[in-house]
């Protein structure tokens, strides 16, 4: 059975870089396509990115495009959401999904973590 954990949630400033992490346990990391998502308070959860099988596929969403990469080890069976020039809309709880394709669509994504905090102020 498919688990996931994410890390490396904080508080940071506007401007500072952080990493998440997102360990996938179970035996079928190299099967699953790995997305990212986040919702901020009183926010529908919105695709942030995703990360084919192969790591040769990304997507990213457009407010994100340029400060954030996804990128995956796949001898480790991490999936890890490199973040730079964060921003106050970038304040969300920040989850990672595996699932058979990557998509923007968290409805192909059957398996969730638990979520990591991601507050961006002074």
């Amino acid at each position: 059975q498919v688990q996931l954990v994410e890390s490396g949630g904080e508080l940071v400033q506007p401007g500072a870089s952080l990493t998440l992490s997102c360990a996938v346990s179970g035996d079928t990391f190299t099967l699953l396509a790995v997305g990212w998502f986040r919702q901020a308070p009183g926010k529908e959860r919105e695709p942030v990115a995703g990360i084919s099988q192969s790591a040769h596929n990304t997507f990213y969403a457009p407010s994100v495009a340029g400060r954030f990469t996804i990128s995956r080890d796949n001898a480790k069976s991490m999936v890890y959401l490199q973040m730079n020039n964060l921003k106050s809309d970038d304040t969300a709880v920040y989850y990672c999904a595996a699932g058979p394709t990557i998509s923007r669509n968290r409805a192909v994504y059957p398996t969730w973590g638990q979520g990591t905090q991601v507050t961006v102020s002074r």
